[in-house]
């Protein structure tokens, strides 16, 4: 069976919420193995002690607790990554078949976004959610419009409300708002998405003292465990989160552990997330520099782990005439010579990919203080590409709020022929294949299926005729606006009755200058987080940075060349 899992989110005052927590997870306990986990607590929390009590896996209030609240209060986007890592080390310790989230307790200090960030955590997790509403100091139809509005912002953080409890509900104004929110359904069936309908909606009474056993007894009076149940099997469309994302990308490297080659050992970012890497042992890696001085700046970085990797001096000898005999070798017909070599090879780009020729390295990561040119130029002279590619292409991986897109080619080739983009088209589609994303390709223009015409139409309509042609099992339409690519509703009207146009998620741009522009534009605009480029089509994995590269950016790009060499 899948995972079933629920994250419990209250309204401000929180009132009812952890009779409804206790009440969840015992319904679940007595249907499945069940843990809890809790996003943001205090470590000495007697509520979660009181909730591990009844659950039926082995855990300590040290592993379900991420962090506290004051850390929450200050770090909310820099702490959502360290999340989803810890809740996924308490399913691998458990082994659980359920897990019950319990949200943000209620603090002293008033945060106005903590609602919003208990949300985006949920989706982060891959969770829906059963909302707890007070009814203190509402009437019914206050009470059905602080629903509406928590459901809003849920339904923004990409995540979906499975059932909603209202607590401290008196027995008249339970009644009245039962018979609201039915009328409200039927006469609403076609209401605004933003609107709970048609979910279950439990009430429950103010509670005689705040115990364990007086919670859940009163959760079993009036709620149906069966209804619990089912609604938590309800259909439930996943989102992917830039960090849901990023966590996955580190899972696949870990799972087969590689060694990547980062050539630009003097630069502080480079370090740092080669540490992160290394304390978490996701990949092997080689930097190239002098040990002592690596390290020395390592202790002034405060970086803990960076003795693992191994490091490989330019200056060695016996290092460097392995590498000038074989550059020499493959470069015969260009008549290289021993002294062009080693010139070559005190470019600490040449050199990291000579150890990845060399078998020393699966892969090789740099650019964060290099141009592509000097990235990409190395290896196409002597790694060179794939038997079937014809060229190399740059694709990144788009990571929006609630799925992963790709962007191809933003950083190779300036202006394609048809047979190029092709090319790039197929490329980008088996590089969405291989991080799980099932592709549906559209090749972009000005124009959607002869609306415009041109030379530049002409090219795009050209290569999605040489992509059917090549890989007629591959989804794929053009030529294409954007706009008709991206929207179903804008595609029903410009591509009406096109399976693929306004599903797209590998999009194939024209040119250098449009591809360039639009990741960068999105990335900026949007707050998308861009992953990559992928040097796509080479025969083994070489990927550039940007020069403006964060180390977040760096430990995502090492962790995905690394799952390209899985595939080697």
């Amino acid at each position: 069976m899948s995972h079933l899992n629920v994250t419990i989110i209250g309204n401000e005052d929180m009132l009812g919420r952890n009779a409804v927590a206790l009440g969840v997870t015992k319904a679940l306990v007595n249907h499945y193995h069940t843990t809890i986990f809790r996003p943001s607590a205090q470590l000495n929390d007697d509520f979660t002690n009181n909730l591990l009590r009844i659950t039926n896996t082995p855990t300590t209030v040290e592993q379900v607790i991420s962090k506290t609240p004051e850390t929450i209060l200050s770090h909310k986007e820099t702490v959502r990554g360290d999340i989803v890592a810890r809740y996924h080390e308490v399913l691998a310790t458990t082994d659980a078949q359920a897990s019950v989230i319990i949200a943000s307790d209620a603090t002293p200090i008033y945060d106005p976004d903590l609602f919003t960030f208990d949300a985006t955590v949920a989706a982060d997790l891959a969770s829906p959610v059963f909302l707890t509403v007070s009814a203190k100091n509402r009437d019914a139809q206050q009470i059905l419009q602080t629903i509406d509005a928590a459901n809003a912002c849920i339904l923004k953080s990409c995540t979906q409300v499975l059932g909603v409890f209202v607590t401290g509900c008196s027995e008249g104004l339970g009644s009245e708002l039962m018979r609201d929110y039915t009328a409200r359904n039927y006469a609403n069936s076609s209401e605004d998405a933003t609107r709970v309908s048609q979910i279950p909606l439990w009430v429950l009474p103010q509670l005689e003292n705040e115990t364990t056993e007086c919670a859940l007894q009163t959760f079993a009076r009036f709620v149906n465990e069966n209804d619990v149940i089912n609604a938590l099997r309800q259909p439930y469309n996943a989102p992917i989160t830039p960090y849901a994302f990023q966590y996955s990308l580190l899972g696949k490297a870990k799972a087969s552990k590689k060694t990547i080659v980062l050539p630009e050992g003097e630069e502080d970012r480079i370090l740092k997330a080669a540490d992160y890497l290394l304390e978490r042992d996701i990949v092997n890696i080689i930097i190239i520099g002098e040990r002592d001085t690596i390290l020395a700046r390592a202790e002034e970085l405060n970086l803990n782990s960076l003795h693992k990797a191994s490091f490989q001096s330019m200056h060695d000898e016996a290092m460097l005439s392995h590498m000038v005999a074989k550059l020499c070798e493959l470069r015969a017909k260009k008549g290289m010579t021993e002294k062009q070599a080693r010139e070559q090879l005190a470019d600490a780009s040449y050199f990291g990919t000579m150890l990845v020729v060399l078998g020393q390295a699966d892969g090789l990561v740099s650019g964060s203080i290099n141009s592509t040119a000097n990235t990409v130029r190395p290896a196409l002279q002597v790694i060179k590409t794939k038997p079937e590619s014809k060229l190399v292409s740059g694709a990144f991986l788009m990571c929006f709020k609630d799925h992963v897109a790709v962007f191809a080619d933003c950083a190779i080739n300036l202006n394609p022929s048809a047979e190029q983009l092709a090319d790039i088209a197929i490329q980008s589609a088996n590089t969405a294949a291989s991080f799980g994303i099932e592709p549906k390709v559209g090749m972009l223009s000005y124009s959607t299926l002869g609306s415009g015409k041109g030379p530049d139409v002409d090219t795009v309509e050209e290569a999605t005729q040489i992509v059917k042609e090549k890989a007629p099992d591959l989804a794929v339409v053009g030529s294409i606006q954007f706009d008709a690519a991206w929207s179903p509703t804008v595609a029903a009207t410009k591509a009406k009755d096109n399976p693929v146009a306004g599903h797209v998620n590998v999009f194939v741009f024209p040119d250098l200058c449009a591809g360039n522009i639009a990741y960068k534009a999105v990335q900026r605009s949007s707050g998308a987080l861009a992953v990559g480029p992928i040097l796509q089509g080479l025969n083994k994995p070489v990927n550039d940075l940007s020069r403006g590269a964060l180390v977040q950016d760096i430990i995502n790009t090492v962790a995905l060349t690394a799952i390209e060499a899985q595939s080697e």
